[in-house]
């Protein structure tokens, strides 16, 4: 099993960034898939989140500025962020999960500028 997250790199406050998590060796349509985040210091937190059946939830920092998506043919799943802020900076993880099954790709950097 293999997730690999891109998509990350430096932006100005107020900008986008949309990172992709392509996942490989599992079963794709049937995993939940999110997004989680840790900043420097600080613990990883869940950032976004979309369960096999599409249905989304968001922590209360992102809401209304970041999606999450997937795509089960091309075995994706994006997260759109726009409006970035500075206390967006932090390195995302994507992860895959099933019942008691989980998996983590590596960090892409996201680093948003003021």
């Amino acid at each position: 099993v293999q997730l690999q997250a891109s998509g990350g790199g430096l932006v100005q406050a107020g900008g986008s960034l949309r990172l992709s998590c392509a996942a490989s060796g599992l079963a794709f349509s049937i995993v939940d898939m999110g997004w989680y985040r840790q900043a420097s210091g600080k613990q990883r937190e869940l950032v976004a989140r979309i369960t096999s059946d599409g249905i989304t939830n968001y922590a209360d920092a992102v809401k209304g500025r970041f999606s999450i998506s997937r795509d089960n043919a091309k075995n994706t799943a994006d997260l759109q962020m726009n409006s970035l802020k500075p206390e967006d900076t932090a390195v995302y993880y994507c992860n895959a999960g099933f019942r008691t099954y989980a998996t983590w790709g590596k960090g892409t950097l996201v680093t948003v500028s003021s």
